[in-house]
């Protein structure tokens, strides 16, 4: 059987970032506080957890004082930002470059339009980390829109900016874009195509990768909105994929009559995740003499 680890799948730039930065806070510190998971995936956060970091929710955090606080890729609204300040609240921040900048870009986008009336529109999930981090540079005012189909949420008479939350799919952030530029006036809208390519340029390589292999095997934490796209991609162009979270969830059932599996994962995906279900599918066909 031949069995193969998508080499483009695992973490991005910023999670991979955030995590090492986690690892050495933690090498100084017994323990060190999370606002929110480190990573949309479960076993990555159990990991790490062993190690002292401790995930807490904003509910806790504002109540918080005297303390070190990790900041993950995500990103934070400014309101993070001032009740440390005004707390004695040390923020190790690991915010995502690629998030930072579209922060910087939205509230000036923001800050430029406010006598105009323009409107700050982000193409993103309600209630993201993300979102919510780019929310709040407009003072909450930005309306959040998940789909073209939400549009009328827009008022047309008014100047809009456009942006989108950075792992959002590039084709329903253009369909959104090319439905404003046919009802919208043109001269009064602005389009600011703002998605990763780390996350976007892995849309044709797992479409690819998905047809190389008999079965595909998706790994992923339930939390990411991410690996959830990026599975029903693989869903749809070879449809024997199956999504897992850990290793204790496959099934032996799934090998019968199989040659060849491709394994790969979401952008908060470990790459030790991914080689550890490789190996644990080898340890199947060993048990199995090789025939499943």
């Amino acid at each position: 059987m031949i069995i193969a680890i998508d080499n483009n799948s695992g973490f991005c730039f910023g999670v991979s970032s955030a995590v090492r930065k986690a690892e050495e806070a933690l090498m100084k510190k017994n323990q060190l506080y999370c606002l929110g998971d480190i990573v949309h995936n479960e076993s990555e956060v159990e990991r790490l957890s062993k190690m002292g970091l401790i995930t807490i929710d904003h509910d806790r955090f504002f109540t918080m004082k005297d303390a070190t606080v990790f900041l993950r890729a995500h990103g934070e609204p400014p309101s993070t930002y001032a009740y440390a300040r005004q707390n004695n609240i040390e923020l190790i921040d690991a915010t995502c470059p690629i998030v930072l900048k579209l922060q910087q870009r939205i509230r000036s986008g923001y800050e430029s339009g406010k006598d105009k009336g323009t409107q700050v529109v982000i193409f993103g999930k309600k209630g993201h980390a993300e979102v919510n981090g780019l929310v709040g540079q407009t003072d909450s005012q930005a309306i959040v829109i998940e789909s073209s189909a939400e549009i009328d949420q827009i008022d047309l008479d008014r100047p809009i900016e456009l942006y989108a939350q950075t792992t959002k799919e590039l084709d329903g952030f253009h369909l959104l874009a090319d439905a404003l530029e046919r009802i919208a006036n043109q001269a009064s809208l602005k389009i600011h195509d703002t998605i990763c390519r780390q996350v976007s340029n892995r849309i044709p390589g797992i479409k690819e990768f998905s047809h190389l292999y008999s079965l595909i095997i998706f790994v992923s934490g339930l939390k990411s909105s991410n690996g959830k796209m990026l599975f029903d991609i693989c869903k749809t162009e070879n449809p024997n994929s199956k999504f897992i979270s850990s290793i204790e969830e496959l099934d032996e059932q799934w090998f019968k009559e199989v040659d060849s599996v491709g394994i790969c994962g979401a952008t908060s995906t470990p790459r030790k995740l991914l080689e550890d279900v490789a190996n644990a599918i080898w340890l199947l066909e060993i048990k199995n003499n090789g025939a499943f």
